[in-house]
């Protein structure tokens, strides 16, 4: 029997005794010395590893009866052949990395071969029963494929992959985007029952189009109060709930969302985001196969069971970097299939007005990664005239947005917590002249957030998983909070959900913002000489350097902000895609959502 033990050939080794255990197969060789350099499946593999675990085990299959290539020099039942025909089944797995870098992931093939074919059968059902057995593993995925973007690498990246989900018997429902929306407007139209039929959403793009999944997934199925304002901000609505009492008597106003008092319609203007999405008729078929579920079982978020992923194709990939540490497509392939699993901070950002003159009309968007004002703003609006130069286009933007080195008058306010960074430049201090945060004053330690990370899961909240719990459980509860203005001429105002790390920033934006602890980084940047914001931008650039420590910039750790500006043309940045709001509240959602990732390893 397989799990006592038995001699099967491994291609390129030879003679193993392989077992079946709790977590996985152990191989032992059989004739060590003469194990052969002929490695011919087992790609980029060293050594033989004793041991194949099964939840890195992606696939198994019978192969037809074909050659196995045995050690050099043998003196064993090939006698002396290097190669022999014997019936053979292979091991899709044992995710191995290279000697230079620990990641990116590389899949490996071990081959194992026997005379007798039923033996092989035998060894096959076997270890499919123990990977069937291995939970949380996607059986069926939604994937938008984005044609255009990173100078067409969407669709290359999807046919480098496609094979690795075909043979982990993944259904795949693939639609190719052909306009700006279209991710959006087909998630949209998914019923409920339909969303249900999916383990998850996959992107084959950038963060733009990630965004528009994003929106499209939680605009109508997160429930949920607006974010905190500070009294007095003006709008608000019924707040005859618990958790509005709470807020008021802490001195927050509470506006409460309702279906008739909220657009959460995809901008028009994302015909001309990083990811052109197409989007699909709301009565075209989807093509998925929907199982047997009650009309009023609805879907909500926060929740257990659904899971977006990411295949990196984009121009910058900051959410890739951030919650993966690559931006290699196989990898984030192999974290999909494997079903790897973390929960991940999510940025409701609610515009209250578009322009001074505007109506009052709440819009509510979500960011994964990061909302930013200003320069921010500006960059990505005119990089939108330099599309075609591909991710060169935000170089030349970020030149000519820092030479005409515009500031804007704001206001913001935030809520100050215990866990704000106690080092950083208090508001309080611009407005009554106090000394602000020096350079050379030291910052607290930094804990930078990577895999199993423990402060994301001190965070967490027991409960979180169920949906009939779902209804606050995303915000993050703080004792005492209180309000702080900050006032005057801003260059830039950014919130950090994540790091942000990209190829030209290795540390990102906040280097020890963590992916799930229910925290905004707020980054205020104050008017000052272009020299020094030039200082200031050139150090996201050096791994290891502190950005944030000029006396000109504030930074605050804190759940939720309001910001108030009197620019006709405000723009902001979410996640890349372009946002007019000159008045918005924003609040962090902890782990409102479940990634296809388990933390940067290094």
């Amino acid at each position: 029997m397989p799990d006592g033990g038995e001699v099967l050939f491994l291609d390129g080794v030879g003679e193993v005794v392989v077992s079946i255990g709790r977590s996985g197969l152990s191989l032992q060789h059989l004739h060590p010395e003469l194990v052969s350099s002929c490695w011919s499946s087992i790609t980029l593999q060293p050594k033989l590893d004793n041991k194949i675990k099964f939840s890195d085990v992606y696939a198994v299959e019978l192969l037809d009866k074909g050659p196995i290539c045995g050690p050099w020099n043998t003196r064993t039942v090939i006698q002396g052949k290097k190669n022999i025909e014997m019936h053979r089944f292979v091991v899709h797995g044992g995710i191995t990395r290279t000697r230079k870098c620990p990641s990116p992931w590389v899949p490996c093939e071990y081959i194992f071969g026997h005379k007798d074919l039923k033996t092989c059968k035998n060894w096959f059902e076997r270890l499919m029963a123990c990977i069937n057995n291995e939970g949380d593993r996607p059986k069926n995925l939604m994937v938008f494929v984005h044609p255009l973007c990173g100078k067409g690498r969407g669709v290359k990246n999807w046919e480098t992959v496609a094979p690795l989900f075909g043979r982990a018997k993944i259904k795949t429902k693939v639609i190719v985007t052909d306009r700006a929306g279209h991710a959006y407007d087909t998630l949209v139209s998914l019923s409920d029952i339909e969303l249900k039929a999916l383990d998850g959403v996959v992107a084959v793009g950038g963060d733009g189009l990630f965004n528009e999944i994003l929106n499209g997934i939680l605009s109508s199925r997160y429930k949920a109060s607006y974010p905190p304002t500070p009294e007095g901000f003006g709008y608000f609505g019924s707040n005859d709930n618990e958790n509005c009492e709470e807020q008021t008597r802490n001195g927050l106003n509470c506006s409460m969302q309702t279906p008739d008092s909220v657009d959460t319609t995809f901008p028009g203007n994302s015909t001309k985001c990083d990811d052109h999405e197409p989007l699909l008729s709301t009565s075209q078929p989807t093509g998925l196969e929907i199982p047997s579920l009650k009309q009023d079982h609805l879907v909500s978020f926060p929740n257990d069971w659904f899971r977006l992923g990411i295949i990196p194709s984009g121009s910058t990939d900051a959410i890739v970097l951030s919650t993966t540490g690559e931006r290699d497509p196989v990898t984030s392939a192999l974290l999909i299939i494997l079903g790897r699993r973390m929960s991940l901070d999510i940025a409701q950002v609610v515009r209250w007005k578009s322009s001074p003159t505007a109506e009052v009309l709440p819009t509510v968007r979500y960011a994964a990664s990061f909302a930013g004002y200003g320069f921010y703003g500006e960059v990505i609006r005119e990089s939108e005239n330099y599309r075609w130069m591909g991710p060169a286009r935000y170089d030349i933007s970020g030149t000519m947005v820092f030479l005409k080195h515009r500031s804007y008058e704001a206001k913001v306010a935030f809520l100050e917590t215990p866990d704000t960074n106690p080092l950083a430049a208090s508001a309080e201090d611009y407005v009554t002249g106090a000394q602000p945060l020096q350079s050379h004053q030291r910052r607290p330690h930094r804990i930078i957030c990577r895999t199993n990370c423990f402060v994301c899961k001190e965070a967490s909240t027991p409960g979180q998983n169920s949906e009939d719990e779902v209804a606050d459980s995303s915000r993050t509860i703080c004792e005492n909070p209180k309000w702080v203005w900050s006032k005057g001429c801003f260059l830039s105002v950014g919130a950090a959900v994540i790091s942000c790390r990209n190829e030209r920033a290795p540390d990102g934006l906040v280097a020890d913002a963590h992916l799930s602890d229910g925290f905004l980084h707020l980054l205020l940047i104050r008017d000052c000489p272009p020299l020094l914001y030039l200082w200031h931008l050139t150090q996201f650039t050096k791994k290891g350097s502190d950005p944030l420590s000029f006396k000109f910039v504030e930074h605050h750790k804190t759940p939720a902000f309001t910001f108030i500006s009197s620019h006709d043309e405000s723009v902001w940045n979410l996640d890349g895609e372009i946002f007019q709001a000159c008045e918005v509240s924003v609040q962090a959602c902890r782990g409102l959502v479940n990634l296809f990732a388990s933390g940067p390893e290094v």
